[in-house]
């Protein structure tokens, strides 16, 4: 039987030997079953009986594995292999055998840089204007992968391929992200990967991570006491796949996405990491961008004529920054480097495994460090909690605490994130950061590509303008795999990427490029990318909100080809040149969903007028025992308002102990336990205090009913508040919660029944062992009529969704 692809003929065998030229067409997916034309026997002993033998899919021959790792939050100037400070030795050694893409880029956010990255086309077309939290009914802003844009590891499963995916995911819709799915979009099965290990938002605690096990939540195999990294974790979880994969299918190439959750906040790492960094950031990042610089020029990932931008404007300079805070801002920066040089660190040890399996050499490795810029999301003094940001508490987090919780940032008591100024410092040489689409520093990511059994050149550098929509066509060429015209009875739209194998081989460097057009919209950060000029618009700052309408934005006119880092505009001398490039922004802004552009507030986030689905509505929610890692996109929202938490439970002879039900964690949150045969409640805000109301009394044994009433004193948001405790009904305890969190308790941690997984909201118990001992038949938690949330700013809800990415 013959197999058809990219022009080729594959020759199979249909038994005795014998070979045919029957295509089979790899453009239609899946491949359709041909069934047999022969001569079909009465007696299968008879001499004319011949039947071909049952052949197991594969691809192409000569396909090869594929690698692809994506770093999260990462700016061009942080990975030694572009002049950062920062020692990533294994990214060098995939240089080494490899080549460096300096002018690669990304969407300046994180959830639309993966679905694009995966699907082959822009972010818009697939639905990912934004991230997955403010999505709305527009075909471009929805967050739902249309079905005639199949992604990249569903083709190359159906080709014969082993996938699986490790690491942060981020692009199921949130209305969809809960155990009664539907699972169409997650990783698995939706999204064409056989095997799923990782978390689904757009961060996770990276000590006590929510991590899901293809669509089932699984917990960490330790606590941070023992060892435990989610970094190491994954690797260890993408090392035993391959060894697995490689022992039972030697013959069948895999594609891995490996996409750890650094360098996102929280920037967690063992101490020992940040260690290493200690002393080498006291003298600011002004200085950091100017020694990066000098070591870019030297590596040659920026031209001799490149030049230095300027200060974006609203970041400090180092010298305006207080005494009281330099240490502190110092060791930001030490824990972050530490953290990418974890990151980069674990990647090594999966090539290690590829190396000691004979595989690496076969391996079509692609090393993206960054989704996007760095990020601008930590406030200009960094945070210990990105709580204090989310919830509009930053007053509680003054200098001097940060200051005094010097030895906090990384460890397992915070949940940190660091100054504006790093992450400016960290997209050397550019203007701006990760949201700001306009300007390199959000969207021009150092890449990596090794393939040395497939003419890669080793050590070289390549400067052709490329894109993450570029990675699954290029995939595709390797393996020899036609794009497919069908999927599962869906016509298909062509990828919108430019394959980059036309660069791969000795000899290329200087080939004409072929990715010539590309747009960029982020929140209507703005610009079109066309022939070695782009016109750019930058709409609003990271840090703050909207305040006027796109038609006054400002447009700014680079010539790239002669001007690399955007550093001197233009669009005075040259309006008809700016004007050509705005116009042609509209064109592809129509093609690819762009418009209508999104820049409001109020109504994304809220889920009626948005017209996107919510998973909870009403006043009640009844939950059962075994429900567990609930979000809180999944859960009644108890926030600036009376609650009650009634439970139906049977209290052994021994008496009450352990959670019942607890929301959030370490970092804030709530709890309503039994302690030493007594009922509890504590509230915890944001790490600073944890409020504990005790019964006074024992919980009598037997099926009782245990309630907690909070009695929200209204006034505003973010008030405190009475609490009573209740056996059945008497009230057995009373007391007092002081203030309260006014719009998110945790980015990651969850609603439980019977137990309080992660880190725990009360010091009453430890991370383990805190099981309810009893047994619960239902627990329920019913709101009041009092909700003040209304109260809420639009444009601090808006900021708030974008923290979460």
């Amino acid at each position: 039987m013959v197999r058809e692809f990219a022009g080729k003929i594959e020759l199979v065998s249909m038994g005795d030997g014998l070979k045919t030229e029957k295509p089979i067409q790899r453009g239609a997916l899946p491949i359709p079953d041909l069934a047999y034309t022969g001569t079909v026997t009465y007696d299968a002993t008879d001499p004319d009986t011949h039947y071909p033998p049952i052949e197991r899919l594969l691809p192409p021959e000569g396909a090869p594995n594929v690698l692809v790792v994506l770093i999260d939050d990462t700016g061009f100037g942080a990975s030694s292999a572009f002049g950062g400070p920062v020692e990533t030795p294994n990214f060098e050694r995939v240089a080494a055998a490899g080549l460096k893409y300096t002018r690669f880029h990304t969407t300046a956010l994180c959830s639309p840089t993966r679905a694009a990255l995966l699907a082959g086309r822009n972010h818009h077309t697939v639905g990912m204007g934004g991230i997955t939290e403010i999505a709305t009914s527009a075909p471009g802003y929805s967050s739902v992968r249309p079905n005639n844009c199949a992604p990249l590891p569903e083709t190359l499963k159906l080709n014969g391929y082993n996938t699986a995916q490790f690491g942060k995911c981020h692009e199921v819709p949130v209305w969809e992200a809960s155990a009664v799915g539907p699972f169409d979009r997650w990783p698995h099965p939706g999204g064409g990967f056989e095997y799923f290990y990782g978390f689904l938002g757009g961060e996770t605690n990276q000590w006590y991570p929510a991590i899901y096990e293809n669509t089932s939540p699984v917990e960490p195999w330790g606590t941070p006491e023992q060892g435990y990294h989610f970094m190491a974790d994954m690797t260890d979880k993408a090392i035993d796949w391959t060894r697995q994969q490689k022992s039972l299918a030697p013959d069948k190439p895999f594609f891995t996405y490996f996409a750890p959750g650094a360098t996102h906040a929280p920037h967690h790492v063992p101490k020992e990491w940040a260690d290493k960094y200690v002393g080498k950031f006291d003298q600011g990042w002004d200085e950091v961008r100017k020694e990066t610089f000098a070591r870019q020029l030297e590596l040659g990932v920026i031209p001799a004529d490149a030049v230095l931008t300027e200060r974006s404007p609203g970041i400090p300079a180092w010298d305006e920054m207080s005494d009281t805070i330099k240490p502190a801002l110092a060791r930001q920066m030490e824990v972050y480097a530490g953290f990418l040089a974890y990151a980069d660190h674990y990647v090594g040890k999966l090539l290690d495994a590829y190396e000691e399996l004979g595989i690496l050499d076969d391996t079509l490795v692609y090393v993206i460090i960054g989704d996007n810029g760095a990020s601008a999301e930590g406030s200009m003094h960094g945070t210990t909690n990105e709580g204090f940001t989310i919830n509009h508490m930053n007053e509680i987090e003054t200098e001097q605490y940060v200051a005094d919780h010097i030895d906090d940032i990384g460890t397992p008591n915070s949940y940190n994130h660091y100054a504006v100024g790093w992450a400016h410092a960290m997209d050397t040489p550019y203007q701006w950061t990760k949201q700001v689409a306009s300007h390199w520093g959000g969207t021009r990511n150092g890449t990596i590509i090794s393939w040395p059994n497939g003419g890669v050149e080793q050590g070289g550098i390549r400067n052709q303008f490329s894109h993450v929509i570029d990675v699954a066509p290029t995939v595709l060429e390797a393996a020899g795999i036609p794009e497919p015209s069908t999927v599962n009875g869906v016509t298909q739209r062509p990828y919108e990427g430019t394959a980059m194998n036309y660069t791969f081989s000795e000899g290329q460097a200087d080939a004409d490029e072929r990715h010539t057009t590309q747009y960029f919209e982020m929140l209507g950060n703005r610009a079109i990318f066309h022939k070695g000029w782009t016109a750019v618009a930058k709409h609003k700052d990271p840090w703050l909100a909207s305040s006027h309408g796109l038609a006054d934005d400002v447009w700014e006119l680079y010539n790239v080809e002669e001007d690399w880092t955007q550093s001197n505009d233009l669009a005075a001398q040259e309006p008809e040149r700016l004007a050509h490039l705005q116009q042609l922004f509209l064109v592809q802004a129509a093609r690819f969903n762009v418009l209508p552009m999104d820049i409001r507030s109020a109504e994304r986030m809220n889920p009626e007028i948005a017209g996107r689905p919510e998973l909870v509505v009403g006043t009640s929610q009844k939950f059962y025992p075994g429900m567990r890692r609930l979000s809180e996109n999944t859960t009644i929202n108890i926030k600036n308002k009376s609650f009650t938490v009634t439970a139906q439970a049977e209290v052994p002879d021994a008496g009450a102990d352990g959670v019942i039900l607890a929301q959030g964690g370490a970092y804030g949150g709530w709890s309503f336990y039994a302690i030493d045969g007594k009922l509890a409640f504590a509230y915890n805000l944001l790490g600073i205090t944890t409020d504990i109301v005790r019964s006074d009394a024992d919980v009598p044994v037997g099926a009782q009913e245990l309630r907690v009433h909070f009695a929200y004193d209204g006034g505003g948001v973010a008030k405190g508040g009475t609490v009573a405790l209740f056996a059945g009904d008497d009230k057995i305890g009373e007391g007092r919660v002081e203030r309260t969190i006014p719009y998110q308790f945790s980015f990651d941690e969850t609603v439980d029944v019977g137990a309080d997984l992660a880190s725990p909201v009360s010091t009453d118990y430890a991370a383990t062992g805190n099981e309810f001992t009893g047994r619960l038949d239902w627990v329920r938690i019913d709101l009041g009529d009092d909700d003040h949330s209304h109260l809420i700013d639009d444009e601090h809800k808006l900021a708030v969704a974008m923290l979460k990415q």
